[in-house]
């Protein structure tokens, strides 16, 4: 239901006390007032409906007042240009018309401001009531101006009254997430979008500037779950979809241009993430940038500071900023100095229980995929990753084996770590330093990789098998390992639950040839006798 507290509707001087009415009149009064200028001051009795606990009588109030307003502003009926104070009005000299146009344009703003104030309401049907009802009247606005226009300079749309719910959106106290979702459907109107990527720029730049950075969680919350909404169109044929139609020079309007769409998002985002940001927060933006604001971008090299700033972090928001330098890096020709050094260090034991594991591992598997890159390199990945997987859980090293394999198929130089010469001289240290942090520097070549042969004797029956495959030659042909990127430690489980019934279990490693030893020939020849 609605707000109890009561707003102050009228002006100073004219005050209007109301009057409980049955509520088939509040549509009623809509027609009175439209047909008879002296019924005017009835337009109070519909604002304090719209304030009404009934719920019923707030939905018929929403419905009366999106009626006349709408009326009004197609009839011509509320004043247009800059609005004079109701007292001035009347001590002015202004006209019988110009004032009733007066009169009624500040009981719209009143209503208005009503709703507004209603989008932060706990109700759902209040909120979404009042959103709708704005929105109509801000395409009302839109085909009907409130604002004195030079239409060779300027086009029509109501960007006021769509800042004033922007504004609303993005409250600092209240998680709009669900307004936010209802209010996605008119972001697909490319002219709400683009003004509404204005809105937001310039309300979180105030607030964080007055704030010096220092907002509540929520409002940040509202400001990415209401920028991560919006999508710019992929081609200027695209652009058809307009809450209002510009009946001239719309070729030259700025919302309906797609460059333009791309530079008011990039600035909105680049806006955004110049002001530092929670861990978590980091993270939701890392998670769709590389695919839902970098190719939406006029510049997406402008976010090249963004990301090797987030690369640096370490952790899981390194990870995820593997993505975004992984679209720069290839598509825009990013050089980033000791990458692979970075990427090398952010092989850890935590690695393999992260959220992020089968997106690391993925984009991992691409950085490396070429076969320029130096031997020392590449036998520092597959060293330290065959070291981490020792510790690791069963899932993982599902994961690290095949890996592995692909990284010494693609260099076979590497293999000089499985055929490793031995002499009976050798120390037994692995002269391989684990705890240096440049690859260049770890002595990967020098050593071997016997712990993939430690692994095939590990308690997992798939582990076992994975790791007997470095016994053989391996195949020319890489193994496919986004077939096991996402396998998880309850699939394994399940699927050895589930094994065929009439297997045969094996009791031993290696099956057994003859029963007994010595003794056993006796008794086959006991038997065979009688």
């Amino acid at each position: 239901m609605a707000p109890t507290k009561k707003r102050n509707v009228s002006s100073s001087k004219t005050t209007k006390q109301s009057v409980i009415t049955p509520k088939i009149e509040i549509s009623h009064k809509v027609g009175r007032i439209l047909n008879n200028r002296t019924r005017a001051n009835d337009v109070f009795d519909l604002l304090e409906f719209l304030q009404s606990d009934n719920e019923k009588h707030f939905k018929r109030a929403v419905m009366s007042c999106n009626k006349l307003f709408c009326t009004l502003l197609k009839k011509k009926d509320l004043y247009i240009g800059k609005l004079p104070e109701e007292e001035e009005a009347l001590r002015g000299s202004y006209s019988a018309e110009e004032k009733y146009q007066i009169f009624m344009r500040h009981r719209y703003n009143s209503c208005v401001e009503i709703l507004l104030d209603l989008l932060c309401h706990e109700v759902h049907d209040v909120w979404e009531s009042s959103l709708c009802c704005l929105m109509k009247f801000a395409t009302a606005e839109g085909q009907h101006p409130l604002e004195d226009l030079d239409w060779s300079e300027h086009y029509s749309f109501p960007r006021e009254l769509i800042q004033r719910v922007v504004d609303r959106l993005l409250s600092k106290t209240v998680d709009n997430s669900m307004l936010i979702s209802r209010f996605q459907e008119y972001l697909e109107m490319v002219d709400v979008s683009y003004y509404t990527m204005s809105s937001i720029r310039e309300s979180f730049g105030q607030i964080l500037d007055k704030n010096k950075g220092a907002v509540s969680p929520i409002y940040q919350y509202n400001v990415f779950t209401l920028m991560s909404n919006i999508s710019v169109p992929s081609q200027e044929s695209e652009l058809t979809n307009f809450l209002v139609k510009q009946e001239a020079k719309h070729e030259d309007w700025k919302a309906a241009k797609l460059n333009e769409h791309k530079r008011v998002f990039e600035r909105m985002w680049l806006g955004f993430l110049k002001y530092k940001l929670p861990s978590s927060m980091y993270k939701k933006v890392l998670v769709i940038l590389h695919d839902s604001i970098l190719p939406h971008m006029s510049k997406p090299a402008l976010m090249i500071d963004f990301l090797t700033a987030a690369y640096d972090v370490g952790g899981a928001i390194s990870l995820l900023a593997l993505n975004g330098l992984f679209v720069l890096i290839h598509q825009h020709n990013l050089d980033y100095p000791d990458f692979y050094k970075k990427l090398y260090n952010l092989l850890e034991p935590s690695i393999f229980h992260v959220k992020y594991r089968a997106r690391f591992f993925y984009l991992a598997n691409l950085f490396l995929s070429s076969s320029h890159l130096p031997v020392y390199l590449v036998a520092a990945f597959i060293k330290r990753l065959a070291r981490l997987a020792l510790t690791a859980p069963p899932a993982a090293i599902l994961i690290v084996l095949p890996f592995i394999y692909n990284l010494i198929r693609r260099h076979p130089s590497c293999r000089v770590l499985i055929h490793k010469p031995s002499t009976e001289d050798e120390p037994l240290e692995d002269p391989y330093a684990m705890e240096e942090e440049d690859p260049a520097l770890c002595r990967a070549l020098e050593s071997s990789l016997w712990e993939v042969k430690t692994l095939q004797r590990h308690y997992h029956p798939d582990v076992s098998k994975a790791a007997m495959l470095i016994n053989s030659p391996l195949s020319e042909q890489e193994q496919d390992i986004s077939e096991v990127l996402e396998i998880t430690a309850y699939e394994l489980m399940e699927k050895d639950l589930k094994q065929p019934e009439n297997k045969n279990i094996p009791l031993e490693f290696e099956k057994a040839s003859q029963l007994l030893v010595g003794g056993g020939n006796v008794l086959g020849q006991h038997f065979c006798l009688n």
